[in-house]
Order: C-alpha cells, then sequence, then structure tokens
C-alpha cells in the first residue's frame, strides 16, 4: 500500500508543478521529468520476497520449475504445459480471447513476467502467491484437468532426484492410487475420499511442492529494456546530439499518456500497472451474469488454502498482512479487474480480462468514451448496477493513434535471470 501511494503521489505532484515548472529537454517540464524518471525500468527495485515460499530463491528448484513448466505430462491427457497458455514466443501468454487447454477458460491468459511483483494473481486477485497462482490451472478441468496423485507419481517417475535435492525425500506412492485429488473427475475425488487425511496432507504437500517449484522459476523472467526507457535515460541525460530514440508521434502519444489521456492514473511505476482492482465497465461476455471480477476473487482468495496464511505456507502470520486486512465486501469490488501492465502491451492482443477489444484503438476509444453507470436486470429479477471509475477524456483519432504509436515503444525482450 505504501508503495502504490507513493506513486499516486508522485502523479498527483506532477497534475499540480507540470503547468508551472519550466521548459527542459525535447520540451519536457522537470516535473514531466520526475514523472518519466519514475516509469524507467531502471528505476523497478528488486522482485519483492515472498515468504510463503522458501524455495523460491533456490537454482535448484528454478531449474526443477522451468522442466515442469514445459512438460505437457502434467495434464489429463498428457497434452498440455504451463507453456500451453503462457508460451514464450508469446510474451508468456496465448494471443487468445480467452485461454484454451481442455476447454475454454472464462478469462484471458495474463502474462506472467514479473507477476511477482503484485500482491495479487489473476485477473480477480483469487490467488496470493506465484506458487498457489501455478497450482490453480493443474486441477482446473477446463486447463490441465489433471489430480494430485497422478502428479505425485509423475514426479517420483520423471524427476525423483532433482525434486529430493530440493525438497527432501519422496514418501513411497506405490499404495496411492493413480488418480485421487479433491478436484478431479467423480472417481478421482471417490479415490481421494478414501485416504486418509495423512495421505492427504502427504499428497498435498507433494502438490504444492511442484508449484513452488514452478514459481521459484517464474520469478526469473524479466523484462529488458524497451526503446522508452533508452528514450528517458537520453532525455535526462539532457544529450541533445543523441541520434531521435521515439518518433514524434510517439513522443506525442507519451505525452498524451502522461497527460490529457489519464492513462498514468492507474498504469504507473516501472511496469505500468498500481498492481489494484478498477471497474471500467468493460462489456461482459454475458450481459445477464456479468463477471463478477475481485468481489469472487477476494472471497477466493481468503477461502484458499493453499493462501499465505493457510498449513503450506513457510510465511508466519505477521508476513501475510496483505491477506490479513484486505478489503472483501466493498461495492466498488463488483467487475473490478486487476490493471494489466503495459510492458509488451502492442503484441498482445487482443485486450481486456475476456478478449473484448480485438485491437489497442478499441481499448482506448473505451476508456475515451468512459461509460456510465447503469442498472441491468437479471435472469432471476434482481438489478444490480455497474459502476465504473472512468472520467471522460476528449481525444481526437489522431491523438489515440499517437497514443497508440506509443504503446509500441515499451516492448522490449524477455530474459531470464539467473538465480544466485
Amino acid at each position: 500500500m505504501t508503495a502504490r501511494r507513493s506513486v499516486a503521489a508522485l502523479v498527483a505532484l506532477w497534475f499540480v508543478a507540470t503547468s508551472a515548472s519550466g521548459a527542459s529537454t525535447d520540451g519536457w517540464s522537470e516535473a514531466d521529468l520526475a514523472l518519466l524518471s519514475s516509469l524507467r525500468l531502471s528505476q523497478l527495485p528488486p522482485m519483492p520476497s515472498d515468504p510463503s515460499n522458501a524455495y523460491e530463491d533456490s537454482a535448484s528448484a528454478a531449474a526443477l520449475g522451468k522442466r515442469l513448466f514445459f512438460d505437457p505430462r502434467f495434464s489429463r491427457n498428457q497434452a498440455i504445459s504451463c507453456a500451453t497458455c503462457h508460451d514464450p514466443d508469446r510474451q508468456f501468454q496465448d494471443g487468445r480471447p480467452r485461454g484454451q487447454g481442455l476447454g475454454i477458460a472464462a478469462r484471458r491468459t495474463m502474462p506472467i513476467t514479473a507477476a511477482g511483483y503484485g500482491p495479487w494473481l489473476f485477473w480477480d486477485g483469487r490467488k496470493d502467491s506465484l506458487w498457489s497462482q501455478a497450482l490453480g490451472p493443474l486441477e482446473d478441468a477446463l486447463e490441465h484437468g489433471g489430480n494430485r496423485t497422478r502428479f505425485a507419481h509423475l514426479l517420483q517417475a520423471h524427476y525423483r532426484g532433482e525434486y529430493q535435492a530440493v525438497f527432501g525425500a519422496l514418501p513411497d506412492l506405490a499404495r496411492l492410487p493413480p488418480d485421487a485429488g479433491p478436484l478431479g473427475t467423480p472417481a478421482a475425488r471417490a479415490a481421494w475420499g478414501a485416504l486418509d487425511s495423512n495421505d492427504q496432507q502427504v499428497i498435498s504437500r507433494i502438490f504444492v511442492n511442484l508449484g513452488k517449484a514452478i514459481a521459484a522459476y517464474e520469478k526469473t523472467l524479466r523484462h529488458g529494456e524497451s526503446r522508452f526507457d533508452r528514450y528517458v535515460e537520453s532525455v535526462l541525460r539532457r544529450d541533445a546530439r543523441a541520434p531521435p530514440i521515439l518518433t514524434p508521434n510517439e513522443v506525442q502519444g507519451l505525452r498524451i499518456f502522461i497527460g490529457k489521456g489519464q492513462c498514468v492514473t492507474c498504469h504507473n511505476g516501472p511496469l505500468f500497472t498500481d498492481h489494484f482492482f478498477h471497474s471500467t465497465r468493460v462489456p461482459p461476455l454475458d450481459p445477464a451474469r456479468p463477471d463478477p471480477g475481485r468481489a469472487a476473487g477476494a472471497i477466493a482468495v481468503q477461502q484458499d488454502p493453499f493462501n499465505c496464511l493457510g498449513r503450506f505456507s513457510d510465511a508466519k502470520p505477521a508476513q501475510c498482512a496483505e491477506l490479513r486486512f484486505m478489503v472483501i465486501h466493498d461495492p466498488a469490488l463488483r467487475r473490478a479487474f486487476k490493471t494489466p501492465g503495459l510492458r509488451g502491451v502492442a503484441s498482445r492482443p487482443p485486450y481486456m480480462h475476456a478478449g473484448q477489444f480485438a485491437a489497442l484503438p478499441e481499448v482506448i476509444r473505451h476508456y475515451v468514451k468512459a461509460p456510465e453507470t447503469v442498472i441491468v436486470a437479471t435472469q432471476s429479477g434482481h438489478t444490480h448496477g455497474l459502476g465504473s471509475e472512468l472520467n471522460p477524456v476528449t481525444l481526437s483519432e489522431p491523438e489515440i493513434a499517437d497514443l497508440v504509436e506509443f504503446l509500441g515503444t515499451l516492448s522490449g525482450p524477455i530474459v531470464e535471470a539467473a538465480k544466485p
């Protein structure tokens, strides 16, 4: 919360000071430069540690997690891996309106690069760590569709040495059924119910360790420098002889981004996200049953057995402040979704939580229009308001085009940082 407030304060300071500040290099005022400086990738601090995962900084865990990430055997049809939806060639997402595994998911696949900087995972924040986030799709019937004993048997058969080098000895699994889990098929759920509680906990611990290894790998994924970063560094050096890095249209788009477009209000900091949840009244796929977003996600993460306060977490309760003090019952959470980071956004269509907009100009026009709150009647006869946090802005079509040009400058490579 402190970091979010400090960024908000910087943005507010910019709005107050920009009209009074003197001109600077390339026409930027001193207030502009302070704001631009805060957006540089070089200002990104080290990724926060996750006290719920004692193995996140282990090079051996990351190496194991990388292999698991790309292994399609960890799915019911042995054809779906984490990389199916989080494709490295597509910035660790899939380019589809909604994720596709064994079936079609309800929402769009989010990129995982630098995901550990935020306290909440997924569009609705229903997970509070990278490792618990990794576990969800593995058991989801529409994604990997697997079950816990199946995963444990796979680890024993193909990764025994690597697993034991990180997490210690695997127990004897020969007597356990090949398919059992609380979220599997009816047969798998019945087999899970037949296990005693000790066996269930042992298998769940192996399952959790699978997630913690994948999280250790995911934590190595970083954004590389973009043209925007090089441009800001050049402007801050006040190097008048430096060759142009951005085109005039891209620079104009940047002015709109931090100015009249109000984009920086939520898309701030080096990752261009405030890591928070906002309702912008994006059209729902089913108007009669709109996705509740954070309103449901907050309840889900509180009840998640794999959250920071759960028995499988390595954290002490005092280290789980985000979870302990999060807001759960607030009308503002209804249909609120996580602010996505904008690095690489130009090459990640379609957009929004269910791919509602095919291209960036459509996204910007939605924000320009700033839909007002409306009252919708559901099939059951109840009504509810669909609120929006947006304030109307006035942008011409050429200005929208310039803003799109600027967003293209945020693209850079994704790099894998080495573990110490």
